[in-house]
Parts: C-alpha cells; sequence; structure tokens
C-alpha cells in the first residue's frame, strides 16, 4: 500500500465523470489521461444527487480512471476530500479514501490491466444504512441509471 502523498489515479463513478457537473468544475486542465475502467467486488447505490460505492462480491462499478497532471496532484487531492467530506480519521466522513486495484477496460489502446487507484467508498456507517435501505442502482454505472 501506498502513503496518502503518493500519486495515484483516482477511479470516478459518479458526479465526477465526463458529461457529469463536477467533471469540469475539479478536473478539466488537472488531468494527465481518463480512461474507461470498473471497479470490480463493489456495488453503487443512488444518493441524495450523488452515489455511493459499497464493497460487495461479485458486483462491478463502471466508471473512469483518471490520472492527474503531477504539478496537479496535490491541489486535486485536497479538491476531491472535500468534495468527498473526507478527512482521515474523522468518523463523521461519508467517505473513505481508499486504495483499491481497478481495471482498465480493454480495447484498441488498452489492455484490461489492473492498477491501484484512490477510491470513494462510502464509510461504514452509511455504507450500513445503505445495505439496509439504499436504492441498488443495477449495473453499476450512474450515468445509465435512469
Amino acid at each position: 500500500m501506498t502513503t496518502p502523498s503518493t500519486p495515484l489515479p483516482f477511479f470516478v463513478y459518479g458526479t465526477l465523470r465526463p458529461g457529469e457537473p463536477n467533471h469540469d468544475r475539479f478536473l478539466r486542465g488537472r488531468t494527465e489521461s481518463e480512461e474507461p475502467a470498473r471497479l470490480h467486488d463493489a456495488a453503487l447505490y443512488d444518493g441524495p444527487g450523488y452515489p455511493y460505492a459499497v464493497e460487495a462480491p461479485g458486483a462491478q462499478i463502471v466508471g473512469e480512471l483518471v490520472t492527474a497532471r503531477p504539478e496537479s496532484y496535490p491541489q486535486l487531492l485536497i479538491a476531491l476530500d472535500r468534495l468527498e467530506d473526507y478527512a482521515p480519521g474523522d468518523p463523521a466522513n461519508l467517505y473513505e479514501r481508499v486504495e483499491l486495484r481497478v481495471t482498465r477496460d480493454a480495447d484498441a489502446d488498452t489492455d484490461g490491466t489492473s492498477v491501484h487507484a484512490w477510491v470513494y467508498l462510502a464509510a461504514p456507517t452509511v455504507t450500513a444504512r445503505l445495505r439496509t435501505h439504499g436504492k441498488l442502482i443495477e449495473g453499476g454505472d450512474w450515468i445509465n441509471r435512469r
């Protein structure tokens, strides 16, 4: 595992995906690459205007693997932590930023390899509530949930 300052790519699965409201606000001009990817063994739940990822064996989430420009990485990490209401060690977190393996979608340009990435998962108390009362997004794709 890496330290929080290690510049890993981010796996985004909701409002930070291309075409969604926070993509341009937070990512435009700060990324080196954005490529389709999947997070395995995780499910997506509908939140109040944004999704939550929760560990779930056998399920998968559709999203993008975003690699920040090196000069933008420190500021982007801070901005995304704020957006996701994440502070290391805070029991009131809505999300936890964790390092997980994400698989690039195989196509003509990529080979379907797995890489370590930062993923914002629902915090434990949020996860418990979602598993009991949450609305699962079938297929794990926030953009195609409608």
